[in-house]
C-alpha cells in the first residue's frame, strides 16, 4: 500500500524530490541557493555524505572535483549534500588538504541542516541523524534514472559514475561491463 509519505521519497524513473538548499555556490557569501529546478535541462549528479572533517568523504569530494570537467563534458553538473551547515563546508574549503580540509570544490556543497533532503531521497539515518552514502543521477528532465546507497565506510567510484551517466546517455540496453564506445544491445 502506498502511503502519501512514500509518493515524496525518491522513485526510480518518476521525479527527483525536488530540494532548495543553502550552499557553497558562492563560497564567501554562502546567499547562493541550489535548487532542483536551475539544473533542468542538464543531467545532475547530486551526492550525499555523512559528515565534514571525517575520513573517508574528503576522498570523494576530492575525487569528483579533480574530475570535474569530465562531467560537465558529458553536460552533468554535481551538487554535494550533507547535513552539515554550510558554514561548516566553507570551513572545511578554506582548511588546506595537509589538515584535514577539502580546499577549493568546484562544485556546490549544500547543507541539509533539516534532514529534509536526505530523507525524501531516502539516505537519512534517522538513529544518527546523518546521511549515508548516496549517488543519484537525474536526467534533463528531473527524473531520478540511477540510485546507489551503500555504507558509511565505503567510498563511491567516479570512474563508475561517469560510466553509468554515459550508459544512460547511450539511449540503449547497456550490459554489464559496457563501457563507452561499445555497442549497446
Amino acid at each position: 500500500m502506498t502511503t502519501a509519505l512514500d509518493s515524496k521519497l525518491a522513485q526510480m524513473g518518476l521525479p527527483a524530490p525536488s530540494f532548495n538548499l543553502p550552499s557553497t555556490k558562492n563560497v564567501e557569501t554562502l546567499e547562493e541557493k541550489v535548487k532542483l529546478d536551475d539544473y533542468k535541462g542538464k543531467w545532475l549528479m547530486v551526492f550525499f555524505w555523512p559528515y565534514d572533517f571525517t575520513f573517508v568523504c574528503p576522498t570523494e569530494i576530492i575525487a569528483f572535483s579533480d574530475r570535474y570537467d569530465e562531467f560537465l563534458d558529458l553536460d552533468c553538473e554535481i551538487v554535494g549534500v550533507s547535513v552539515d551547515s554550510v558554514y561548516t563546508h566553507r570551513a572545511w574549503m578554506n582548511t588546506s588538504r595537509d589538515s584535514n580540509g577539502i580546499g577549493p570544490i568546484r562544485y556546490p556543497l549544500a547543507g541539509d541542516v533539516t534532514r529534509e533532503t536526505a530523507a525524501a531521497y531516502g539516505v537519512l539515518d534517522a538513529k544518527e541523524g546523518v546521511a549515508h552514502r548516496g549517488l543519484f543521477i537525474i536526467d534533463p528532465e528531473g527524473v531520478l534514472r540511477y540510485q546507489v546507497v551503500t555504507d558509511m565506510n565505503v567510498g563511491r567510484s567516479v570512474d563508475e559514475t561517469l560510466r553509468v551517466l554515459q550508459a544512460l546517455q547511450a539511449g540503449g540496453l547497456c550490459p554489464a561491463n559496457w563501457k563507452p564506445g561499445q555497442k549497446t544491445l
